[in-house]
């Protein structure tokens, strides 16, 4: 098989510590990168959707989007930075070639920016450092690369990994330098150096299909959309498809591509076909679940799926029977409540719902107390009622 470098394309992922301005950079990114009218009016963060994210100001859930430099697409996975949504990361990081790294300049690498990139140097990804809100008055970035670099010894990083281009930003500027004391006028060093440093994707367009499901979105008109990287082969609109699993034997069964996306700034577009390398979302498998691999029939070879880390805190969820129930939700059945949980399993590879002796009861085991307490939240908001112990 002979494996084509796309030198048309980059796929990278933005890992950082809440509030280190990562999803602000992403912005700047997408407006320097023409996907924005001249006068548009653009929400800040415009990728933390959810109302939960704007409100907290973190990212929950890992989104693509796409800017351009040059001719050259930049497909971007903005990955949350709380160790309690790390099944979001892990998946995530399948799809990319390397990693931006932002760090607050005044902060230095905090907990949270140690456990996403640790998983990124495990799976041999390119890093750029970014030190980020250098117009601080308190910005002190030559002090937080020598922690970065500190840190990435701390994590075994490989000699390559160590000598990463490190790349100077104000993000609310919109401005990037590759010198700590120098201001510059634009985000052009940084797409330099994303461009210069990361490894275009690989793989044979000619060869057999292999995409493996990273992410699961959900569409009222098309059904359950799988987004995931085609890492062989050439996928077009109306192709018959086989489903497989590394982990699952039991995991088989053949289905119809009806529609094909890629990510085009904040939007999807419609295309025919997809080849090696692109990120894709699309439509038609309706059995389809993260960690499956969609293959050609007539080449079914599953692709090794990075096992998620398991959980670390259960919680309760039952029906509210206390004195004053049935004054806050709609939603207060236990069929109700079942019903939700396992659409949550769907899309959250990190959360596990068990039975238990009661039918009014569920085990809910999730990666931490930020983790479940923001199921718990949006729960409330769709207008459920429960109680929790």
């Amino acid at each position: 098989m002979k494996k084509l470098k796309r030198e048309d394309l980059r796929n990278i992922a933005i890992i950082a510590h809440v509030d280190h301005g990562k999803t602000t950079l992403v912005d700047e990114m997408l407006r320097q990168g023409g996907v924005f009218r001249e006068n548009q009016v653009v929400d800040d963060r415009v990728m933390d959707s959810g109302d939960l994210e704007r409100e907290r100001g973190i990212t929950i859930l890992a989104k693509n989007t796409a800017a351009s430099y040059h001719g050259i697409k930049i497909n971007i996975v903005d990955t949350p930075g709380h160790a309690d949504f790390g099944g979001e990361v892990e998946r995530v990081l399948k799809m990319v070639n390397g990693v931006l790294l932002v760090v607050d300049a005044f902060e230095g690498p905090m907990p949270q920016t140690r456990f996403v990139l640790q998983k990124a140097l495990e799976m041999n990804h390119k890093i750029v450092v970014v030190i980020n809100k250098v117009d601080r008055p308190d910005a002190r970035p030559d002090d937080v690369v020598d922690e970065v670099l500190e840190l990435l010894l701390e994590l075994d990083a490989s000699e390559e990994q160590l000598d990463s281009p490190v790349v100077f930003c104000s993000a609310r500027q919109g401005t990037a330098s590759l010198y700590s004391r120098e201001q510059g006028t634009d985000l052009k060093p940084l797409f330099d150096s994303i461009i210069n440093h990361i490894d275009p994707p690989e793989g044979d367009p000619e060869a057999p299909l292999q995409v493996l499901v990273s992410s699961i979105d959900f569409n009222d008109y098309v059904g359950r959309l799988a987004i995931g990287r085609i890492e062989n082969g050439t996928m077009r609109q109306g192709q018959e498809v086989a489903l497989c699993d590394h982990h699952d034997p039991s995991i088989c069964g053949k289905a119809r591509l009806t529609a094909i996306y890629q990510f085009d700034g904040l939007g999807r577009q419609q295309v025919e076909e997809a080849k090696a390398g692109d990120i894709v979302c699309f439509s038609g498998i309706e059995s389809v679940n993260i960690g499956n691999t969609v293959c050609a029939p007539d080449h079914v070879e599953a692709i090794p799926f990075v096992k998620i880390s398991e959980p670390t805190m259960e919680m309760t969820f039952s029906v509210n029977n206390s004195p004053f129930a049935g004054r806050e939700g709609k939603l207060v059945t236990s069929r109700h409540i079942r019903d939700r949980l396992q659409s949550e399993l769907k899309k959250d590879v990190s959360l596990r719902v068990e039975d238990t002796d009661s039918t009014d009861s569920f085990r809910v085991l999730g990666r931490g107390e930020m983790h479940l307490s923001i199921l718990i939240e949006t729960m409330r908001r769709e207008g459920f009622e429960l109680q929790v112990s």
